[in-house]
């Protein structure tokens, strides 16, 4: 069985090296000196390994592809003239590694969404050029969330390029996590809560949600968003959601569960979890969710043995392991 996996991450040295400097800077400015988190350092090799040492441990988990997409927290928070310089550079330098592997690696692209025009002219540019399969955007934009219209120059470029916008979490904005985040524990226990325990989720969800508010998808029809982690605990939600904001209150097309059937598609993102994985696949159905192993955050072959082991039809497998990624990704 195929298997495309979509939330696959790496960095090149030299943001790998901006991470670093940014710690050192933020030591100078608050005079509490940190290094970056263990975590980190001991992914770091894997990270900047697009070669020989990763394809390796592909074809032990047996993971044919994988979508590459620049690691979060990407260029979402640099200043303007930054974020275009890193973009261009990042997506020239994986666009040589996948012209190497053709067979093994595709990309989404780097976007610098605070330049929303540039930033559609670099997904054109890549798409075109380089065969990219989409976009990845890192959360808000310093507060900033895609339902602004500020951003549609981006929505409005991949719908007409007819490629994906993978919305990956970022943490919430500061003044969210000092308000929601920081109580009567740990500052440590305060920064898991507000990234992966729980505040990357939420926040993720909610975004989608204000797209679908805000009218994109009226806007912008054909436009498809991925979102990874089973669906950010939107599936678990979405009935609720529905029938607390119906059509004659959003004054929309389709109502909110509409959209998250017909413009959104989901991913594993290492929650290799059933009754996740159930929920999800109960509200939305086999053709909406796609294989993925967030490397090299989880083992690779923990999700493939997930995947093999689900409680589902092998058609509907086979959709979910590879046919709704070629299909939507044009691979």
């Amino acid at each position: 069985m195929r298997t495309i996996a979509l939330e696959e991450t790496y960095a090149t040295p030299a943001f790998m090296e901006n991470i670093e400097k940014n710690f050192k800077t933020q030591a100078k400015t608050d005079g509490n000196p940190q290094s970056p988190p263990a975590f980190l350092t001991q992914i770091a090799g894997k990270l900047i390994n697009v070669g020989e040492s990763r394809i390796k441990e592909m074809n032990q988990a047996g993971i044919d592809v994988q979508v590459l997409s620049l690691f979060s927290p990407g260029v979402e928070q640099l200043e303007a003239s930054i974020a275009v310089k890193i973009a261009e550079e990042t997506n020239d330098y994986i666009a040589d590694k996948i012209q190497q592997y053709p067979t093994r690696f595709a990309g989404f692209a780097t976007l610098p969404t605070p330049v929303p025009e540039t930033a559609a002219d670099e997904l054109e540019r890549v798409v075109k050029d380089y065969d990219f399969k989409g976009g990845i955007i890192n959360g808000h934009s310093k507060g900033r969330y895609l339902d602004d219209e500020f951003f549609w120059p981006i929505l409005e470029r991949a719908e007409a390029l007819k490629v994906p916008i993978y919305l990956h979490p970022t943490l919430p904005p500061q003044a969210v996590i000092e308000a929601s985040y920081t109580g009567n524990f740990t500052s440590e226990v305060a920064t898991i809560l507000a990234r992966n325990a729980w505040g990357w989720h939420i926040e993720t969800a909610i975004h989608i949600l204000r797209i679908i508010l805000s009218g994109a998808f009226d806007q912008y029809p054909k436009l498809q968003f991925i979102i990874g982690h089973m669906g950010e605990g939107l599936p678990f939600m979405l009935q609720r959601i529905d029938r607390s904001l119906p059509k004659e209150v959003i004054k929309l097309e389709k109502s909110v569960a509409e959209y998250l059937r017909e413009n959104i598609n989901y991913t594993f993102s290492g929650l290799n979890y059933t009754q996740t994985f159930l929920d999800l696949f109960l509200e939305v159905g086999a053709d909406r969710i796609m294989f993925s192993t967030d490397y090299p955050f989880v083992p690779m072959e923990e999700t493939r043995t997930f995947l093999d082991q689900l409680p589902v039809s092998t058609a509907d497998k086979e959709k979910i392991a590879h046919g709704n990624a070629e299909k939507l990704l044009h691979l």
